[in-house]
């Protein structure tokens, strides 16, 4: 078989990784001072890191993030009391892997959605499954669903995911079947899967937006109970960008 055929099966059975290396192996003639053993093991490595790199890439078109945003652009400099050790440590995901919740609170533009997002970047960087959504959108979608008969199955879907963001929590009240439909999806991921809350209301606040005590204390003991918790503070980053980009 001459190498041609070879790169036309490649092809065929979608080994793109194996495809790029092996080619770029005959362009450059690195394939002759190869073993066959290690031509193997570098064809092998490559067409891994390919799909690795699909799938994160997957992974980030369907988690819909707010944000283009990763953990590197991060800035600490302005003063809003984010704690850049905290951050670091939640790099590593490990929050996820412990089923551990995240809250993030602060003033409208101080960068809650952004952190949202590029601590979601990281996850499915890590190969975790994530969704992001915003909290109106999450309730509209959830409704939705119900009237086309998928309600179980998207609970489901909501259920296996490794990571839920629901953001600008806060933002008008609950209204009474949002309550149970929030509480249901709560519930199903208590203790299984990680959530992440971004509000700009202060977590004390919260309970004044469901207008049930009961099933107020229901679904913020499980959201906040060993959840960790961001903070942020300061002038709206929005403004200060755009005042430092008129200033320029």
């Amino acid at each position: 078989m001459n190498n041609q055929a070879t790169l036309e099966k490649l092809s065929q059975l979608k080994l793109y990784g194996m495809l790029a290396a092996f080619k770029a192996s005959l362009d450059s003639k690195l394939s002759q001072n190869m073993q066959a053993d290690e031509l193997l093991a570098h064809l092998v490595e490559s067409e891994w890191i390919d799909r690795e790199k699909r799938k994160t890439e997957r992974y980030i078109r369907s988690a819909h993030f707010r944000y283009q945003a990763c953990i590197e652009q991060i800035d600490y400099t302005t003063q809003r009391g984010l704690d850049k050790n905290q951050l670091l440590r939640l790099v590593d995901c490990s929050y996820i892997d412990k089923k551990e919740n995240l809250l993030i609170t602060g003033p409208t533009g101080a960068g809650k959605s952004y952190l949202a997002s590029a601590l979601g970047y990281q996850a499915c960087r890590m190969g975790y499954k994530v969704r992001y959504f915003n909290t109106t959108k999450l309730f509209t979608y959830m409704t939705m669903s119900k009237a086309d008969n998928s309600y179980l199955r998207e609970l489901h879907k909501l259920a296996s995911t490794d990571l839920l963001i629901v953001d600008d929590f806060g933002l008008a009240p609950i209204e009474a079947h949002q309550r149970l439909m929030l509480l249901e999806i709560i519930e199903d991921r208590h203790g299984k899967q990680a959530t992440l809350i971004a509000s700009q209301l202060p977590q004390a606040e919260w309970y004044g937006l469901f207008g049930d005590q009961t099933i107020a204390d229901a679904i913020l003991d499980r959201l906040v109970h060993n959840a960790h918790k961001i903070v942020l503070n300061g002038e709206s980053m929005r403004k200060r960008q755009k005042t430092t980009s008129i200033s320029e």
